[in-house]
């Protein structure tokens, strides 16, 4: 059974619903982003987002980008951001990973490699926001054949698109809960609640929702009608905070406590 599977298998016995924090490997730098891993995990994630730092990152707003720009600067990278699965497998952490990258590092990388080299690192999902459905046909063989989740992206349309996209799902569906790029918002879409409803209907595969979550009172809004809450520009946000802490030894561990506090309280 896959990583995913297995933790939502268990979540749903236990009437929980996944935490799925988004990260950018690298920032500040891929040593920091393992001990980032190992504090989200001690917070009570149930999965995490790997983000892939990218140079024209059309799904994200000012706050990953931000991250993006600076893992960039320490030139991190594809095969980087895999490490970085393993290394932290090394250090401990138990939770699934779910690799999130644009196309281009990906094909440019070789999709057989690919594939070959997330397996072998222990990465259970992957998202790529750029690769719509009607394109998806060769991406989508290899990860079935690696027993790799590609996880699809829906955001609120037509009845009969959010079916055909939620029928391929693989770990969960995404469900976008607003309209444009990432980044925190006081409210979603006017239509979020419905949209969910049919996203819940056309599948039975686990949902989530993500999109601008930041707070604990939004997390407990989607509670009921997701099975997971994927919380990514809030999270990269407090890193962002943190990053003068983080970059000191004699600070780090305050700089760190300050994110496992933070996701501790989207728990609640």
């Amino acid at each position: 059974m896959n990583h995913i599977d297995a933790v939502f298998q268990e979540l749903r016995e236990e009437g929980e619903t996944a935490l799925i924090p988004f990260i950018t490997v690298g920032d500040p730098d891929l040593g920091t982003s393992v001990e980032i891993i190992q504090a989200l995990e001690q917070a009570g994630a149930h999965m995490i987002e790997l983000g892939v730092p990218y140079s024209d990152p059309l799904a994200d707003g000012p706050v990953i980008q931000r991250a993006s720009e600076r893992a960039l600067k320490h030139n991190v990278t594809l095969i980087d951001c895999i490490q970085t699965a393993e290394n932290a497998r090394q250090a401990g952490v138990k939770l699934p990973f779910i690799l999130f990258s644009y196309y281009n590092p990906v094909l440019q990388f070789g999709l057989e490699r690919f594939f070959s080299l997330i397996v072998e690192k222990g990465i259970s999902g992957l998202i790529i926001p750029d690769l719509p459905i009607e394109e998806d046909g060769e991406v989508r063989a290899k990860a079935e054949e690696a027993n790799i989740h590609l996880i699809p992206l829906v955001a609120p349309t037509s009845h009969d698109r959010v079916t055909h996209i939620a029928s391929k799902a693989r770990g969960f569906v995404y469900c976008v809960s607003s309209l444009g790029v990432t980044g925190e918002r006081s409210d979603f879409h006017k239509g979020i609640e419905a949209f969910l409803s049919a996203v819940r209907e056309a599948t039975t595969t686990p949902i989530a929702v993500g999109f601008g979550i930041s707070s604990r009172e939004q997390v407990e809004r989607f509670e009921g009608q997701a099975d997971g809450v994927i919380v990514g520009s809030a999270i990269v946000r407090k890193i962002e905070e943190m990053v003068p802490l983080l970059q000191s030894p004699a600070t780090k561990q305050e700089g760190l406590e300050g994110i496992r506090a933070f996701v501790s309280a989207l728990r609640g």
